[in-house]
C-alpha cells in the first residue's frame, strides 16, 4: 500500500488525486489520508481514503486564519498564520501516523512532515510531493517573495528558508509532541526534512511546469519536476448552452481558474487582470471562480 498524506484546501488535495490515479495505472494500491471533509470528493475518483477525524471545521479554525495562511501576497501574515496553525496539528498527527502503518511507501504534502519521520521509523521510502517548487536554489526567489523583492543571493537564500521554515513550524511541535508521548523521545535526527530528499529512497517531486518555473540546475538529481498533476475526469460532462456556443465559435480558449481559495477580497482586480492578459495575448479565454466581471469582451 502506498499512502499519500495531504493537508490544506481542495486545491491542495486535487493534484494528489491525479498522482494516485497514475499510481493505480501502474498497478499500485494507493490511498489518500486527510481531512474527513474531503472523503466523498476523493472516493468519487475511485481512490481509497483514510480519514483524519479532526478537521478544520470540527476544530473551529478561524476562516480568516486559513485565508492568511494562503495569502502569498503578504509573507508576514503567512508567517503569523502558520505559527498560529501549529496548535491544531496535534489533533491530527495521531491519525496521520496510524494511516502510515503497514505502508510500503509514504508520499507526503509539505504540511504533513509526520510522513517523513513515520517512514524512517518503519524503514520504508518517503517522497516529498509538493504542489509548488520549494527546494533551495540560487536561480529564483521562492513563491513567498517572488515579485516582492529584488532577487539577489541573500534574498533568494532567505526566501527558501522562509517557506520551508513556515511549513516546518506548522508541524514541528505536533510531530515532536506525538513522538515523545508515543516513544518517549523525539525522532532520530529530528529537524526540518525537506532538504533531506537527496537519494533514491527519499526523492522529491514538484507539481509545476518547466515553462512556468524552469527546473533549477542546482537542484539535486532526485528532485523531479515533470509538469502539473491534472486529474483525469471519468464522468461525462455536458457544457451549458452558453459555454458550448462559445467553445464552438473559435480557437481553443485559455482557461484561468482560481480554485477554491476565492475569498481574498480582490475578486474584481484579479478577474480584470486575467481578462486584460487574455485580450492582450490575442487569445480567447475562460475565467472560472471569480464571479462574472463587468464589460467582458466577446473573446472571454
Amino acid at each position: 500500500m502506498i499512502t499519500i498524506l495531504c493537508a490544506g484546501s481542495r486545491g491542495d488535495f486535487q493534484p494528489y488525486i491525479a498522482l494516485a490515479q497514475q499510481l493505480q495505472k501502474l498497478g499500485k494500491d494507493v490511498r489518500i489520508t486527510g481531512s474527513k471533509s474531503f472523503e466523498s470528493f476523493i472516493r468519487s475518483y475511485g481512490i481509497d481514503f483514510y480519514p483524519v477525524d479532526a478537521d478544520i471545521e470540527s476544530l473551529n479554525v478561524d476562516p480568516k486564519l486559513l485565508q492568511a495562511a494562503g495569502s502569498a501576497d503578504n509573507p508576514l501574515k503567512m508567517l503569523l498564520a502558520f505559527n498560529k496553525m501549529k496548535e491544531f496539528g496535534i489533533y491530527m498527527v495521531n491519525d496521520f501516523y496510524a494511516a502510515c502503518e503497514g505502508s510500503e511507501l509514504i508520499i507526503y504534502h509539505p504540511g504533513c512532515t509526520i510522513g517523513y519521520f513515520a517512514a524512517q521509523k518503519f524503514n520504508i521510502p518517503s517522497v516529498l510531493a509538493s504542489p509548488f517548487p520549494m527546494h533551495k536554489t540560487r536561480e529564483y526567489l521562492s513563491v513567498v517573495l517572488y515579485g516582492k523583492t529584488k532577487p539577489n543571493s541573500l534574498t533568494k537564500k532567505f526566501s527558501y528558508k522562509m517557506i520551508q521554515g513556515m511549513l516546518w513550524m506548522a508541524s514541528k511541535s505536533s510531530v515532536k509532541g506525538f513522538w515523545k508521548k508515543q516513544f518517549g523521545t523525539v525522532p532520530e535526527d529530528f529537524g526540518c526534512p525537506f532538504e533531506r530528499h537527496t537519494d533514491q529512497k527519499h526523492p522529491a517531486i514538484a507539481s509545476c511546469s518547466n515553462f512556468v518555473f524552469k527546473r533549477p540546475a542546482d537542484w539535486n538529481e532526485h528532485i523531479r519536476q515533470y509538469g502539473y498533476w491534472f486529474v483525469e475526469e471519468s464522468k461525462e460532462y455536458t457544457p451549458s448552452e452558453e459555454l458550448a456556443v462559445f467553445l464552438n465559435a473559435g480557437e481553443k480558449p485559455v482557461y484561468i481558474g482560481f480554485g477554491s481559495m476565492t475569498s481574498l477580497g480582490k475578486h474584481d482586480n484579479l478577474a480584470e487582470l486575467a481578462a486584460e492578459a487574455i485580450t492582450k495575448s490575442g487569445k480567447r479565454g475562460i475565467i472560472c471562480g471569480m464571479g462574472r466581471p463587468k464589460n467582458l469582451t466577446q473573446n472571454i
